[in-house]
């Protein structure tokens, strides 16, 4: 058994069950939750943490539950992680907010600096920074409509990006994310998705075909001259991981080029290393004219990031784009921490070396249970997806049975997907290999035991 300093004592890096999950302690504090806030606001687990940090959480009755969630994607380089903690600290004591609109301060000029430096191209950009994804998704696209002149905003099958008016319109699924809360923004259209596991011709053939669907709608139901930007998830994330098909990216960037519509990457759950690459676009040398980030910026503090062609974002007016807690002094030192371990610790590569671990292994599960119709993802963001055997029929309630008793054995993971069935993994990018080998043996075991 390893510990890891997080921001504290050393904290066991052990899987440790003592009660139940939830036990009697967390079973409480939901029921102060359950009388003092609304069910909209639902929990996947509710264990209430007390300490977190490297490859575990520790719950209020001392359960320590190896973590494949990393708080959706936010805690890639650990919970209090060391360089985090220590600079946060040091902001706390000297201010906590001026708001940069009135005085500024250099920390988010830090920030900005390093995103041009280190987003997907060599040209000239310009970034500012908001509170969330969703955030930051919304401003990419003020930009790409002020900058161009242009109404429409083309999205795809699957997507998820955020859950604003403009934002929950972008995104693809209904419930839980749009269900009674239209009516939604104007002008926003839906094109076919890449999705090789479900493409009606089959993989080989998806990206070419969906490309031209997506580029014959466009020109035919908008007008190309009509686009602003196309926004898009490199590997959609809460759609259930879908890699789109190689070539499909590409093909959208130069359509995109050939006709002056912005084009938006959202980079928001991709980001940051988790696909063993710095950013996702990488894998296939797409060079987006906007990048939008946020999650695991800055350790689990509140930040997010519009980076984008200097062109594009200076042509916006002054006082245009902003907002009072963008860029908070502690979210911004935070960033900067995340930003120097990521560098410092190798994470690209260790990304890279948990999704060579990964993969393997869940393929072979996928060999021996015929439940798992898809093994797909990229260095630490990997999913499996569940179908009735012999089928492509989506089988939500096996997921959610295999969540319920991984969790019980002290595995904390995820669903996700447009039809709830899909289990995704998102480890830490600190875990130590003995967490992640005996998380992918829980999950074993689940299997044999269904």
């Amino acid at each position: 058994m390893s510990t890891i300093t997080q921001g504290g004592p050393s904290l066991p890096q052990e899987r440790r069950v003592v009660t139940e999950i939830p036990g009697p302690r967390s079973r409480e504090l939901l029921a102060r939750k359950q009388a003092a806030v609304p069910p909209g606001i639902g929990t996947t687990l509710p264990v209430f943490v007390t300490h977190a940090g490297g490859g575990v959480v520790v719950d209020a009755d001392g359960n320590s539950l190896i973590d494949f969630g990393s708080g959706i994607a936010v805690t890639s380089v650990g919970n209090a992680n060391p360089r985090v903690a220590e600079r946060v600290r040091k902001q706390v004591g000297d201010f906590t907010h001026t708001c940069f609109m009135v005085t500024p301060y250099e920390s988010y000029v830090e920030v900005c600096e390093a995103l041009n430096r280190i987003t997907p191209g060599d040209h000239e950009k310009r970034t500012f920074l908001v509170n969330s994804g969703a955030e930051a998704v919304e401003n990419a696209v003020k930009v790409a409509r002020h900058a161009t002149g242009r109404p429409a905003v083309v999205v795809f099958d699957h997507a998820y990006h955020g859950r604003t008016l403009l934002t929950m319109t972008l995104t693809a699924k209904n419930m839980p994310y749009k269900h009674r809360f239209g009516p939604f923004a104007p002008e926003v259209y839906r094109m076919p998705l890449a999705y090789p596991f479900r493409w009606p011709t089959g993989p080989d053939n998806c990206a070419a075909e969906a490309a031209a669907q997506a580029i014959d709608a466009i020109n035919k139901q908008i007008g190309a001259e009509n686009v602003a930007a196309v926004v898009i998830e490199p590997i959609a994330g809460e759609g259930g991981f879908i890699e789109p098909a190689p070539g499909f990216l590409p093909r959208l960037a130069e359509f995109c080029k050939a006709n002056g519509i912005v084009f938006i990457a959202d980079e928001v759950q991709t980001g940051f290393a988790r696909t063993g690459d710095l950013f996702a676009c990488e894998h296939e040398g797409i060079v987006p004219d906007i990048v939008t980030t946020a999650k695991g910026i800055a350790g689990g503090l509140p930040l997010a990031a519009v980076t984008g062609r200097a062109e594009l974002m200076d042509q916006v007016h002054v006082g245009g784009l902003g907002g009072t807690y963008g860029g908070n002094p502690l979210a911004c030192e935070a960033a900067l921490g995340v930003l120097e371990t990521i560098e410092n610790d190798g994470l690209v590569e260790r990304a890279r070396r948990i999704g060579s671990i990964m993969l393997p292994r869940l393929r072979a599960l996928a060999d021996r249970h015929p439940v798992i119709g898809d093994v797909r993802g990229r260095g630490a963001m990997v999913a499996i997806e569940l179908v009735e055997p012999g089928t492509k029929e989506p089988d939500a309630a096996t997921t959610g049975e295999v969540l319920r008793r991984a969790q019980a054995e002290g595995l904390l993971t995820l669903t996700a997907g447009t039809y709830g069935n899909v289990l995704r993994f998102l480890p830490p990018l600190v875990i130590p290999d003995h967490l992640l080998d005996e998380g992918l043996g829980i999950l074993e075991k689940v299997f044999g035991d269904l």
